[in-house]
């Protein structure tokens, strides 16, 4: 979290879960309550409470630039309820127009394309080092060997012609809100 907060520039590829910077109070909930096993009332408050804190890093007087490309099947999914999603898919359409920040959508029914292997991010830290960060079911890895972080950045350019242009990307979170 603290490359994080430091970097310069962020790239994310999700196709499970709405990036984290992403997600609302009640959405960050819905996931932590289906966590197995179970997490204690109070540990749950307090995983949504540091989330929603992270989310301050697109608010700083100098924000990363990020790119986000996100699956459509997360957009669909109603974790935490209806009243969750609706507030949920408000606030990533929101996001959407909010300079140095890029949502892309990664539409459903593709024949394939460079994500298959699972999600990622990319940063950029303030002197300039690129680096890879993934998550499993058991643990994350911070990768830092130039030559796997090219590999991920590859995916990530890829992943970029072949989801959903910004334009496309807002059109369909309008429709879906209905709107």
């Amino acid at each position: 979290m603290d490359l994080e907060r430091e970097a310069l520039a962020l790239s994310w590829f999700e196709n499970q879960v709405l990036p984290g910077l992403l997600q609302t109070e009640g959405y960050a909930r819905a996931v932590f309550c289906t966590d197995v096993p179970a997490l204690s009332k109070e540990e749950i408050d307090r995983r949504v409470a540091a989330r929603m804190e992270r989310i301050e890093i697109l608010h700083g007087s100098e924000p990363p630039t990020v790119s986000f490309v996100v699956s459509e099947a997360i957009l669909h999914d109603r974790l935490g309820g209806e009243h969750a999603y609706l507030d949920m898919l408000r606030h990533v359409r929101r996001y959407a127009d909010v300079p140095g920040v890029t949502v892309q959508i990664m539409p459903l029914g593709r024949q394939t394309h460079a994500g298959l292997s699972g999600p990622f991010i990319l940063l950029e830290t303030p002197e300039h080092q690129r680096l890879a960060y993934t998550e499993t079911q058991r643990g994350s890895q911070l990768i830092s060997a130039p030559d796997d972080v090219s590999i991920l950045e590859r995916k990530y350019a890829m992943l970029r012609t072949q989801a959903l242009n910004t334009e496309e990307s807002k059109d369909l979170l309008d429709r879906l809100l209905g709107e």
